[in-house]
């Protein structure tokens, strides 16, 4: 059950009129905000992960993938939290959604790449550990024309609540 609190902001406007003085009118705009905390609070247990495509070959077939796990415990006063896994498109995206990773040599050399993250959502009992399993994939038309070196790139992970 949802608790709701009303809060209540009154303005009053004391002010004298002296006869035959100019009074001065005017409207400002007033700002109201609040933040409503969640009664559950999700955290990765892993500080730091990697995730490593290894040596790709640039004659395979097939497309490159590899897999991380890391894991995540909500907290609260909620039986079951509600969580949301998020990431951004690395420091090196020629778009939204579009991960690349840097030629370590190369400034101006990219292999792009696509993330999932599963499961991305859902409900969890709180103080349980939970994995979730990050997987990339560099598809065969980009790793066979790509330029030979190592390549890198950096995904911040963010969990709500």
């Amino acid at each position: 059950m949802r608790r709701w609190q009303t809060i209540t902001l009154c303005l009053a406007v004391v002010g004298t009129i002296v006869p035959g003085m100019l009074q001065a009118t005017g409207t400002t705009p007033l700002a109201v905000t609040a933040t409503v905390l969640s009664r559950s609070n999700c955290r990765f247990q892993t500080s730091t992960a990697t995730l490593s495509f290894g040596t790709i070959d640039s004659s395979g077939l097939s497309n490159a993938s590899a897999s991380t796990a890391v894991t995540f415990k909500c907290t609260g006063s909620a039986p079951l939290a509600a969580f949301f896994i998020a990431h951004d498109s690395g420091l090196y995206e020629s778009a939204v959604g579009a991960n690349r990773m840097q030629h370590t040599i190369v400034p101006t050399v990219f292999l792009p790449y696509q993330l999932s993250v599963s499961p991305q959502t859902g409900t969890v009992p709180k103080n349980v550990d939970q994995t979730v399993t990050l997987t990339g994939t560099v598809l065969t038309t980009n790793y066979q024309s790509a330029r030979a070196g190592s390549y890198a790139d950096t995904v911040v992970l963010t969990i709500s609540p």
